[in-house]
């Protein structure tokens, strides 16, 4: 049997954002877990739930994979299921220098998510 090793940086946030993205976690759940914009991001996005199923079942993270393009950092995208929908998210993780990983930018269906203006539904 092998032994239980913790998750990933990229699958934690994944798991996170959906949680939020979905409606079951309230937006303040990620603080001192996002920087820069992130976060004005998720507050502006979160009450429409754009990764909530309007009925069926709740939506389950499919795929989740990353890359490493610089030290410190992570980019990665992740396939959504939500009874017959499917959606993509992206997203970027930078690790400050109490090798903490936050989160710094999200991305729903391939559109940048910024304050104001969220991507399409």
């Amino acid at each position: 049997m092998r032994p239980h090793r913790p998750p990933r940086p990229h699958q934690w946030f994944a798991e996170r954002l959906l949680a939020v993205l979905s409606g079951q976690r309230p937006v303040h759940w990620m603080l001192g877990h996002t920087i820069g914009d992130a976060y004005d991001q998720l507050a502006e996005l979160a009450p429409s739930t754009p990764l909530g199923a309007a009925r069926g079942p709740r939506p389950v993270l499919r795929h989740c994979h990353a890359a490493q393009p610089a030290g410190g950092v992570v980019e990665a995208f992740a396939s959504i299921t939500a009874g017959d929908r499917v959606q993509a998210m992206a997203f970027r993780l930078e690790q400050g220098p109490d090798q903490r990983w936050r989160c710094a930018a999200v991305e729903l269906g391939g559109e940048r998510l910024t304050a104001g203006h969220p991507g399409p539904r």
